[in-house]
């Protein structure tokens, strides 16, 4: 067996993976990045970029439609399958390609295999051995089911959505999640009927109540079914349809079943505990700093506990080149981390929750605001509709922000600054958010919240 030695040796190239290599390398530090696939993970080539590119196409297929609502004469004449799939990989290849330039032109080593990791700070690669004065393990995750729900045929993961080749007359999607609503969100705009099955109240329960039930009444409107509450019971299929029941007795059938129940993390069988780390669901454990315990053996994005969000495991791989480095970096709290639904409307939020804000600091000690966007000049021209809602404790910081409306996600980061600077409301009034844009939406919460409303009584 060969032995390779290295300064920083990373198992998986996925945005954790790739942000500590490129910031060690950066660093002056010799790096091995060991990936079985392709640099770029999950999110470049079967998430976050490919299905925003997705969400873009469906966009513009919406936009078409409604063209003559602003005096613009225009026919959609259909979905071209193969020209949106054309586009998407377009988008992916490029973006790939310049990422292999970058860990090329900072002279890191990647080799392509499945890793595992070995005792000693090591990672095995067929006959090769990578040996590294640090380690940082980072196999990101892979598309959940639940018991007894097999996948194939037609009940597919959202990397087997991706790759169909046609678009489906009628869908389910079993999750109302991130996921699932981002996929509905497609479906319809490409003209599918779309059902959502989510076994808990609302959709995207893990948001604010206010965002949760703008949405439900947005998908309403637009035709986009759900069902809430129930839980799944089964599924079945032939070669022509699948029908899922649930355990009132409801069933559903269409042509596909998109399963779109969450991410596991992708640590089975690689060596982890074996190597000493602490492993808990398949999670492994770190502290703050994102040690493991082991010496010189760190971990960062989705297999650790907490938000399974690209920029996440990005901000953490750096951090942890960075602490390797020598250099001091504070922890990031996962409420300062801002959170994106890329549906029709979207969902944007970064904080707590107006819940949560109470059962910390209790009713008395919190305040909220809520600014409809029909009172927003540049939402009125681009045509949405939403919500703007900031959550303050009482003579105190801002603790989070939550928003639903096309395009909102472009102004979530005001909102990550104001919650991770324990911003007041009375610190941000005061300053000017151009006119006519969206971000007066958020500037009219904070006057409103500083005790000085202008657009509302």
């Amino acid at each position: 067996m060969a032995v390779h030695e290295f300064d920083l040796v990373i198992l998986g190239g996925g945005s954790g993976g790739y942000a500590a290599a490129l910031r060690a390398a950066e660093l002056g530090k010799k790096v091995a990045l060991i990936e079985k696939d392709k640099v770029g993970g999950t999110c470049l080539h079967r998430g976050c970029i490919p299905t925003k590119a997705l969400l873009h196409a469906a966009e513009v297929a919406d936009h078409v439609r409604t063209a003559a609502s602003v005096g613009v004469t225009a026919t959609l004449g259909g979905i071209d399958a193969a020209g949106v799939t054309a586009y998407r990989e377009g988008i992916v290849a490029k973006k790939f390609k310049g990422l292999e330039g970058l860990i090329k032109a900072r002279g890191i080593t990647v080799i392509a295999g499945e890793g595992r990791l070995e005792k000693d700070r090591s990672v095995s690669v067929g006959d090769d051995r990578y040996v590294g004065a640090d380690v940082v393990l980072a196999t990101g995750s892979y598309s959940r089911s639940l018991p007894g729900l097999e996948i194939g045929g037609r009940i597919l993961t959202s990397e087997q959505a991706l790759a169909l080749e046609e678009i489906p007359a009628k869908v389910i999607v079993l999750g109302g999640g991130v996921i699932g609503v981002e996929f509905a969100s497609v479906w319809h705009s490409f003209g599918a009927e779309v059902t959502i099955v989510e076994a808990l109240p609302h959709l995207v329960p893990n948001e604010d109540i206010v965002l949760s039930k703008g949405l439900e009444r947005a998908f309403r409107r637009k035709g986009i079914s759900y069902n809430l509450g129930v839980r799944f019971q089964e599924a079945e299929q032939d070669e022509n349809q699948v029908t899922v029941t649930l355990e009132d007795g409801k069933t559903f059938t269409a042509d596909y079943l998109l399963v779109a129940v969450g991410r596991g993390p992708a640590t089975a069988g690689l060596g982890f505990e074996e190597a000493g780390a602490t492993v808990d669901r398949g999670f492994v454990i770190v502290d703050e700093q994102l040690r493991t315990g082991v010496p010189g053996l760190w971990a960062v994005g989705d297999i650790v506990p907490g938000l399974q969000l690209a920029h996440r495991g990005f901000l953490q791989g750096i951090a942890v080149a960075e602490r390797i480095a020598g250099m001091e970096v504070p922890a990031l709290p996962e409420s300062q981390i801002p959170r994106v639904t890329y549906c029709s409307p979207e969902v944007a939020s970064v904080g707590i929750t107006e819940e949560a804000a109470i059962a910390a600091h209790g009713a008395d000690a919190v305040v909220s605001y809520e600014y409809n966007l029909a009172g927003n000049g540049k939402s009125e021209i681009i045509g949405t509709g939403g919500t703007v809602k900031v959550v303050r404790q009482k003579d105190g910081p801002v603790l989070g922000v939550h928003l639903l409306g096309d395009r909102v996600g472009e102004l979530i980061t005001e909102g990550q600054l104001a919650v991770a600077w324990e911003a007041h409301p009375e610190d941000i009034a005061p300053l000017i958010h151009a006119h006519p844009t969206q971000s007066e939406a958020l500037g009219e919460a904070f006057l409103a919240l500083a005790g000085k409303p202008l657009h509302a009584l």
